[in-house]
């Protein structure tokens, strides 16, 4: 135990990313550990995009405009019209090194000191790092688990200020697997025309919205096109993560200035990747319904495990994680994240790396093969209820 003390003392200063990163650190020293903490698909990219790439490294692989292939900036814009509505041209098309830099270009070009965000709690603490790089401030506006996570709207507008620059919406939520519905997507749209704000919406999991629920850009919302910035990329969708092709469809003059800082940092995307996204974008996308089958098989299986050991979770209405109550074990998350690590050799992230208020939170991602799922459940099936009989006993 006082292993488990001493290393919860040093691991409990960090928060965030930092806290993820040691969680994995610490599970690599685990012999056969199962990694249910990371959310990059497992699954291979599909042959037809690899072959593209291959077929590209036959000729010359010039080094792309700053803002992207021509092609693939089109591509990305015509699918944005097929798959939801957004009635945007190549111009507004930027393809960027990942998600992860497309969020620091919009939130540079977008925010600066003085100004605020409001952004969902909980959130993805990568949000927060690029808001920081920029000194503009980040205002929490809580979700709830009756709504599903879903955003209220109310809660939006009670924390609305003279220096509200932007609202980040995030949809399906990374952690929580909450989606915005039509009705509150629209209420959305009211107040930021009323109120003057830009929404920033990031819809990297769009393509995994589990039934009867939707989703929803905001940008094909009237009125929304010219103030709205929707990031997204092919990592996700396609398992191609480490391809590192993202995009933002903004507005013209945005997508303008965001390139110029671009061409100062990263410059162009890979051209061979970006051959490898076109491929993606001009498929039918066969290869992403059969992921969804896939991926729904194993939200089932965790489901049932979940409730089989006790845990209590809020229905995920997209995306790959499940966001679990683990308060029946009379434990902190972060305690019983460790210890099912050591105990279990199961690797899960606490919620407090997703927000501090969600100690009684655990993150639990679907991205592995159903047969180690599987395996992952029975392990900590018997600690969880070993610990949660123990909470009860002294109650």
């Amino acid at each position: 135990m006082n292993e488990v003390l001493n290393t919860l003392a040093a691991i409990q200063q960090l928060e965030g990313a930092k806290l993820r990163y040691a969680l994995m650190d610490l599970a690599k020293e685990v012999p056969d550990a199962i990694a249910l903490g990371r959310g990059d698909p497992d699954l291979d990219t599909p042959a037809f995009i690899v072959q593209a790439a291959r077929e590209a490294l036959t000729g010359p692989l010039p080094v792309a405009p700053v803002a992207g292939l021509p092609e693939l900036r089109e591509a990305v814009a015509a699918n944005a019209l097929r798959d939801h509505g957004l009635e945007q041209g190549s111009e507004n098309a930027l393809i960027t090194t990942g998600g992860q830099e497309g969020l620091f270009l919009v939130m540079s070009t977008l925010l600066e000191p003085g100004d605020e965000i409001l952004v969902p709690d909980p959130r993805y603490t990568s949000y927060d790092q690029a808001i920081q790089h920029t000194g503009a401030t980040s205002v929490s506006v809580p979700t709830y688990a009756e709504d599903g996570f879903d955003l209220r709207p109310e809660e939006v507008e009670k924390r609305l200020t003279p220096n509200t620059k932007a609202l980040l919406l995030v949809t399906p939520s990374n952690p929580t697997g909450g989606v915005i519905t039509q009705a509150t997507a629209e209420r959305l749209a009211e107040l930021a025309s009323k109120h003057n704000f830009v929404i920033i919406s990031d819809e990297i999991y769009g393509k995994f919205v589990w039934e009867p629920h939707t989703h929803v850009s905001v940008a094909s919302l009237p009125g929304m096109r010219e103030r709205t910035v929707t990031l997204s990329g092919f990592s996700k969708a396609y398992a191609m993560t480490g391809w590192r092709v993202g995009y933002i469809l903004a507005p013209e003059n945005a997508v303008r200035a965001m390139a110029a800082i671009k061409t100062h940092t990263t410059g162009p995307v890979a051209t061979l990747s970006q051959r490898a996204a076109l491929a993606a974008a001009h498929g039918d996308d066969a290869c992403v319904r059969e992921f969804r089958h896939i991926y729904a098989e194993r939200r089932a299986l965790v489901a049932q495990g979940l409730s089989h050991m006790g845990l209590g979770y809020s229905d995920p209405r997209g995306g790959f994680f499940f966001w679990a109550d683990a308060s029946s074990t009379g434990l902190r998350a972060l305690e019983l994240s460790y210890l099912l690590l050591k105990e279990a050799r199961v690797l899960v992230f606490p919620g407090t790396a997703f927000g501090e208020s969600w100690s009684d939170y655990l993150r639990i991602t679907t991205l592995q093969p159903t047969e180690v799922l599987q395996e992952a459940v029975s392990r900590m099936t018997p600690v969880v209820e070993r610990y949660a009989r123990e909470a009860a006993a002294r109650h």
